[in-house]
């Protein structure tokens, strides 16, 4: 075995019921690289990793760290034998504070049995220093955005002086300024000699970061490949089996007559202030800005789902009060949700409970529910959004968190909304099936249904949006045609009120 193959798995094989999630999938990682993993969502990306860090185990294979064969039996084995992984979907305490959650199993005591405030406060000031984190410690998670808790538990994982780190789509939540520093943070590491495992579906970050990149789809491997020697198409090729010559359909949607009206909108506990907007029959409007900047509130605030301060809400002219989620759904609204673990799916539940749960008075017959009407729609659902699930009776929290995301899609698309807002609607999903929920928006706005969508990601906004309102410090900063803006003009706008 060369002396810089910091990591070798072999053969590794895994399979759920109904489903081969890895198929004799092997990967070699070197100490002070970064190893790109890629694929669409379902390709046994995170699965594979999950069997590395302890929270699978494998049906088959080998995995050796250091020359050594390992089996971590759980993730806190994989920690202390030094494999940390910052996950996609972020599992924290959240009524507990920043350091309670970094040095959670692990707390520093004195006398061996009171927590030592003292040094676990200079502790983690130690480690956010070092990585240039700019976070109070004590600070309560829940009180934090998703950007901040997310960097929170990047500096978790280098807490642990670990020798190899995988990065599960670490920037999904990450503002263009937040992305840099995490790019500081990994070179960083790169010259300590720490071996990276990096799962992301943006090209651009990618191509940036990665010395190697490995393909993977339907739990196969595909390819590695030196980075440089890989382009944009050839990878998006490898992923889905075919050429994907446009990243946004054609678009096609016309604008109609005045749908929705905000005026004075603001917020009861939030920035949110005075927001007012129109929006028309058959838009596409996006809502960009920097992070804590007010777009997440404002949809929330339309929605119900947070408390209304002041204003008025009309959809074709209509006051609709909106006082919570029900209400709302009752007037023609829906919201998909930023976090889709702690506010879109019902773990617990199937493929199918998920799906129609916003829709159940449609499939009431004599006031009992049609499984016959149900599944019908489920499988909809599943056939619209290329879902990858075994059945519609698979648990949702089995599904990789994008294929989750479509179900949640599909689940407020059967509510059949006049209005649908849309919290990064493709946060963490592939290429080949974000075009997929690009050309499901364009089909809703050329049937007159208003869109209105979130996005960090400004290509997206500009490439599938009408008009795009730009927040800033929880105010509208300004309004711009999407067909005649360009990135720097909205980051100006972003940074109006800041």
């Amino acid at each position: 075995m060369a002396e810089d193959i910091l990591l070798r798995m072999t053969d590794i094989t895994k399979t759920f019921p109904g489903v081969k999630a890895l198929d004799h999938v092997s990967l070699e990682v070197e100490a002070g690289k970064v190893h790109a993993l890629m694929g669409e969502n379902g390709a046994g990306k995170s699965t594979l990793m999950k069997c590395l860090f302890g929270i699978y185990s494998k049906d088959e294979g080998h995995i050796y760290f250091e020359g050594k064969e390992i089996n971590f039996k759980n993730s806190k084995e994989a920690l202390q034998n030094g494999v940390a992984m910052v996950h996609q979907e972020l599992n924290q305490a959240l009524k507990r504070s920043v350091m309670d959650n970094i040095w959670l199993g692990r707390y520093p005591t004195a006398g061996g049995i009171m927590v030592n405030e003292k040094k676990m406060y200079k502790d983690t000031m130690a480690v956010f220093e070092e990585l240039d984190v700019k976070i109070d410690p004590r600070r309560i998670m829940s009180t934090m955005p998703v950007s901040q808790r997310q960097m929170a538990e990047i500096a978790k994982a280098v807490s642990y002086n670990s020798k190899l780190i995988v990065f599960d789509e670490p920037t999904s939540s990450l503002t263009e300024e937040e992305v840099e520093h995490l790019f500081r943070i990994i070179n960083m590491l790169k010259e300590r000699g720490v071996g990276i495992i990096y799962i992301s579906h943006k090209m651009g970050e990618i191509k940036r970061i990665s010395d190697t990149i490995t393909v993977m789809r339907d739990g196969t491997h595909v390819i590695t490949s030196p980075a440089e020697e890989m382009e944009t198409s050839d990878i998006i090729r490898y992923m889905v089996g075919r050429e994907l010559s446009n990243q946004f359909p054609p678009k096609t949607n016309t604008l109609g007559g005045v749908s929705l009206e905000v005026e004075n909108l603001s917020a009861q506990y939030s920035l949110l202030k005075d927001v007012s907007f129109k929006a028309y029959e058959g838009e596409i409007l996006g809502l960009a800005g920097l992070d804590g900047s007010g777009r997440t509130e404002t949809l929330e605030n339309i929605f119900g789902n947070a408390t209304r301060k002041s204003g008025t809400i009309k959809l074709r002219g209509k006051v609709c009060k909106n006082r919570n989620p029900r209400e709302s759904i009752r007037n023609g609204f829906a919201l998909l949700t930023e976090e889709r673990r702690a506010t879109g799916i019902f773990a617990i539940e199937n493929i199918r409970e998920n799906t129609v749960i916003s829709s159940l008075k449609k499939h009431q017959h004599f006031g009992l529910l049609s499984n016959r009407s149900m599944k019908k729609d489920t499988q909809w659902s599943i056939d619209a959004m290329h879902t990858k699930t075994p059945s519609q009776e698979t648990k949702i929290r089995s599904l990789s968190g994008g294929n989750q995301q479509k179900v949640i899609i599909g689940r407020w698309l059967l509510t059949d909304p006049e209005v649908l807002l849309l919290d990064e609607p493709t946060r963490g999903i592939d290429v080949g099936a974000k075009y997929e929920i690009y050309q499901l928006i364009l089909d809703l706005a050329n049937r007159g249904k208003t869109v209105i969508m979130v996005s960090s990601e400004m290509p997206e906004l500009l490439g599938i949006c009408d008009r795009i309102l730009v927040m800033s410090g929880g105010q509208l900063a300004g309004e711009v045609r999407a067909a005649e803006t360009s990135q720097e003009e909205i980051m100006t706008l972003a940074t109006k009120y800041v």
